[in-house]
């Protein structure tokens, strides 16, 4: 999390309050926060692509959002940790930019899909340039089976966790998403399912909120 940005967008105009003896740091940080999401499927189809305009459109103002594409990264290898490509440097600049993110997943064979995880780990190397450490983050999914991505969002918190990346524990949202229920332009036609998403979004803003008052000191 940036203690300071050029632009000042969601930063407080005093400054953070520094603890002493290396302590964690009191920020007193303004909206707009900045928000990357993340889709997990490459499909030019996906419905978790539709759900995901589902929630920018049902997501306080206060949010601001960036799509950070994965369909382009090549698979990571270490051999590229000495040289990353052009393309993973933009994907690594782009979430480092960010103050939180929003992962929108799938589910492949009860885990998360390749592209997703692929992502994750340019995202987490090499050593010590892991650029998902200490952002907010929540994780929602969609599928047209009745677990809505339940298996896959918890393998998927599982990894953040390693990451040293906050999670928004609740309120959880498996989306079986049935024909009809969510259509192109993100407009959800069931009242409770639009609802609970909106709920879920302004939970993640008061999440965010409270995750970015205090960061760990710098060591």
């Amino acid at each position: 999390m940036e203690a300071a940005d050029a632009s000042g967008a969601g930063l407080d105009t005093a400054r953070g309050r520094g603890q002493a003896g290396g302590m964690a740091t009191v920020n007193e940080l303004q909206p707009p926060y900045r928000v990357g999401y993340i889709v997990g499927s490459i499909s030019s189809g996906s419905i978790n692509r539709r759900l995901s305009t589902a929630l920018l459109k049902l997501a306080p103002e206060e949010l601001v959002f960036t799509d950070i594409g994965i369909a382009d990264l090549p698979l990571y290898s270490r051999d590229y940790d000495g040289d990353f490509p052009e393309v993973v440097r933009d994907f690594k600049a782009a979430i480092a930019a960010q103050q939180a993110l929003l992962f929108i997943t799938p589910e492949y064979n009860r885990s998360i899909p390749g592209a997703l995880k692929n992502a994750i780990d340019w995202a987490s190397r090499p050593h010590g340039e892991n650029v998902i450490a200490r952002k907010a983050t929540a994780v929602i999914g969609a599928s047209t089976g009745p677990i809505g991505t339940a298996v896959a969002q918890q393998q998927l918190r599982s990894v953040l966790s390693f990451l040293q990346a906050p999670q928004m524990n609740a309120p959880e949202a498996y989306i079986q998403l049935k024909p009809g229920l969510i259509e192109d332009d993100g407009t959800v036609t069931n009242e409770a399912t639009e609802a609970l998403l909106r709920r879920f979004m302004v939970s993640f803003f008061e999440y965010i909120e409270r995750v970015l008052t205090v960061v760990p000191a710098p060591r």
